[in-house]
């Protein structure tokens, strides 16, 4: 294996924003302040996850997906793919539903690994992925000691990343937007410098076209250089942190340390991290396989 957007048209047709408008927006997380969280599932599963998967490329996405990466079989795969839908159609309910000020239970597997290294001198990363609802991690894993730095996509709806920099600032975590001009780069340096915590999709590519390839659920696939590269220069200690809902009200937290020789030359550095991120993200979605987020063509 070898080193060789806004979410990239390039590499996906899929624009990472979420639907609809500011609008409905605003007036969903006023709705689920009152409203059963359970009852507009509910109203989803039956009238809006359907027509999205008569309109949508994802549906042909993920029944792949499940058929190639997972083996399904025809019925299974097909079953999975309206699964797959409605597991992502709760994580935004669920998002909107922590923005009007609703709880999840959560549990954490792994907590003694965030904790050691936030309560340390140094700085360290995070590497999240596409599947579960990583966000989550934001509101549960406590940052006491030093400042948490989000890089999130800056094409997000203006209300989204308003209220989750709103309800992120109160827990010590900064929103870092991704920049045309790569200027986020720059906030992430100094972060880093500054022995802070910085988290990072390692999945997706952001502006960049520059890749390192790993394999994920049992075939090549190209990950942005980026962040592994940002964590091996330094030589940091980097975390991956995967979110899974695990049933209506709860999530499950997954920090696994990703081990890789510091003492390498740079290029296995970036190998050997991305190995390891992609054996973990493969760990996880094997036993989470129908919460896989990525709708466009992830592997070649």
């Amino acid at each position: 294996m070898s080193t060789s957007e806004e979410e990239t048209t390039t590499q996906s047709q899929w624009s990472g924003k979420s639907y609809g408008n500011q609008w409905m927006h605003r007036n969903l997380i006023k709705m689920l302040r009152f409203s059963s969280v359970r009852l507009t599932y509910f109203f989803a599963f039956i009238f809006v996850v359907p027509v999205c998967m008569l309109l949508n490329k994802s549906t042909g996405i993920i029944y792949r997906y499940l058929r190639e990466r997972h083996s399904y079989g025809i019925l299974r795969a097909f079953w999975g793919t309206y699964v797959n839908h409605c597991w992502f159609t709760q994580v935004v309910i669920d998002r909107f539903a922590i923005f009007s000020g609703r709880h999840f239970e959560t549990s954490i597997e792994g907590y003694h690994h965030f904790k050691k290294r936030e309560a340390g001198p140094d700085a360290f990363m995070q590497f999240s992925a596409h599947v579960g609802c990583y966000e989550v991690a934001g509101y549960t894993l406590e940052a006491c000691h030093k400042r948490l730095n989000a890089v999130a996509f800056s094409g997000e709806a203006a209300i989204i990343m308003e209220e989750r920099s709103k309800k992120l600032s109160q827990d010590n975590i900064r929103i870092i937007p991704t920049s045309n001009d790569m200027s986020h780069l720059f906030l992430i340096n100094s972060a880093l410098s500054d022995g802070e915590i910085v988290s990072m999709p390692a999945d997706r590519l952001f502006g960049s076209t520059k890749t390192v390839t790993a394999e994920v659920l049992g075939k090549d696939a190209k990950l942005p250089l980026g962040p592994f590269q940002v964590a091996t220069m330094r030589q940091l200690d980097v975390l991956a942190v995967n979110v899974m809902k695990t049933s209506l009200k709860h999530y499950r937290i997954y920090v696994t340390p990703l081990k890789y020789d510091k003492s390498a030359d740079r290029k296995l550095r970036v190998q050997q991290l991305a190995d390891a991120y992609a054996a973990e993200l493969t760990r996880v979605i094997r036993m989470y396989p129908t919460q896989w987020y990525n709708f466009y063509e992830f592997w070649d």
